[in-house]
């Protein structure tokens, strides 16, 4: 344990950074919780990802609009791929959706593997895609993520686009894309479906137990050197299953109503 590795300049840009993604993922992981696809956020995080690869495959790894405008560009695409698959999956069973969007997942990350299978930092770049480089966030660098995620919440709350399947679809695809590249696969999953799970329609409660698991995890990651992404998804886990024991009465949310402050 190492006190002075608890560095103020390096933590608090970090939870900045996981306070911008959870005040747009606990509202967006309540609808997808309600809507039965829980795996979609998974699946656009790794074509966003594949976006990356692609571009840097291409030279954009010197190019951070070029790997801006893959990592949107394949989003969407995806994202409007699975709206028109959910269109023709209807009146059939969630299951056939959620079946559409893990083929997805395992085709994105094959393509991504295969992308990155000839280059010598491929097994970095996994890693950076997988689990995030929050600790090295900045001040200045949460401007592009604020700015998307401000804009996010005006067309979800403002606009009601969440009542708009391609609407849900499309705002999706483009926060997964802000925060992917920040925090990583596994925590944008972390981020969007365990808060909810445990805080069923109360927006409150999720970014409560969102911002204390990021806290926890950045904290405990300073102290005993451990990997930061995997460090606040297992916080995350740990302080949901304590909101859930100290509620009992209170079932997981499976199919959340509308999220109310």
């Amino acid at each position: 344990m190492n006190l002075f590795s608890l560095e103020p300049g390096i933590l608090l840009p970090a939870f900045a950074a996981g306070l911008l993604v959870l005040a747009s993922h606990v509202p967006l992981g309540q609808a997808v919780l309600k809507r039965g696809i829980v795996f979609l956020d998974l699946a656009i995080a790794q074509i966003a990802g594949l976006g990356v690869v692609i571009a840097h495959s291409l030279g954009g790894e010197s190019s951070p609009w070029l790997t801006q405008a893959g990592a949107v560009t394949a989003a969407l695409l995806g994202a409007l791929f699975l709206h028109r698959m959910e269109k023709l999956a209807l009146g059939h069973a969630n299951s056939r959706q959620e079946a559409i969007i893990g083929v997805t997942f395992v085709a994105a990350a094959c393509l991504a593997l295969i992308l990155m299978s000839h280059d010598p930092h491929g097994a970095e770049h996994l890693q950076e895609l997988l689990v995030g480089q929050i600790l090295w966030t900045t001040w200045s660098g949460l401007v592009p993520l604020a700015v998307v995620t401000a804009l996010v919440l005006v067309a979800w709350f403002g606009l009601n686009w969440r009542d708009s399947s391609l609407g849900f679809y499309v705002l999706f695809a483009v926060t997964i894309t802000a925060s992917v590249q920040v925090v990583g696969i596994y925590l944008v999953f972390a981020s969007l479906i365990v808060p909810a799970l445990v805080s069923g329609e109360r927006l409150t409660r999720g970014l409560v137990i969102g911002a204390t698991g990021y806290a926890l995890g950045l904290v405990a990651s300073g102290l005993f050197d451990l990997p930061s992404g995997a460090a606040i998804v297992l916080a995350l886990v740990l302080i949901a299953a304590l909101a859930a024991l100290f509620n009992p009465n209170r079932p997981l949310a499976g199919a959340a109503p509308e999220a109310h402050l």
